[in-house]
């Protein structure tokens, strides 16, 4: 009788352990939603930037959002210094990502838009052409990681439309935007 009980309680330790780590891992299509209503309300960016950041164990993809949510702090304050103060986090935290997961396109991408938005004078601009080539070694191997396919369009669109890739990269994206329309 005593080693039922003791079987029991240690599955329901198990299952209570193993939804405690999920409840961790953050939904990435809702996180997605949310990142893009963060671009214009700084409640919202702290918020998912406090509730990120409490994750123990971060990932690559957790880590690409919280460099992202850091830029979009630096987006919403008005102090220069903090505006810095952000950034420079936030380039720290995106270098932790791509060590982590260093072909995530996603990631890959987070990183390229925001260098692309933040003045060149600042200087956040280095990793601008890393970016968008490996995103393109990437897509050629139709390696997408966490990136869905709707996702993965708005990526190529982005690299198009940003005017920072190489004729040669925009007919290699064309080709993919193609394949996947």
């Amino acid at each position: 009788m005593f080693r039922k009980i003791f079987f029991i309680a240690n599955i329901w330790a198990l299952v209570f352990v193993v939804q405690s780590v999920k409840a961790e891992e953050p939904n990435l299509k809702v996180l997605r939603k949310q990142m893009v209503i963060a671009i214009d309300k700084s409640q919202l960016t702290d918020s998912l930037y406090n509730s990120l950041d409490h994750i123990k164990e971060k990932s690559g993809i957790v880590n690409g959002f919280v460099g992202a949510l850091l830029a979009l702090k630096a987006k919403h304050a008005w102090n220069p210094y903090s505006k810095i103060k952000y950034l420079n986090r936030s380039e720290k935290v995106f270098k932790q990502a791509v060590m982590a997961d260093p072909h995530n396109i996603e990631i890959r991408f987070m990183r390229f838009s925001i260098e692309h938005n933040v003045p060149a004078i600042l200087g956040f601009n280095k990793d601008l052409a890393a970016d968008s080539e490996d995103i393109i070694a990437q897509l050629d191997k139709k390696n997408y990681g966490s990136a869905d396919k709707e996702l993965t369009i708005a990526i190529i669109k982005f690299l198009i439309h940003s005017k920072r890739c190489t004729p040669a990269q925009n007919q290699i994206l064309n080709k993919h935007l193609t394949e996947l329309t």
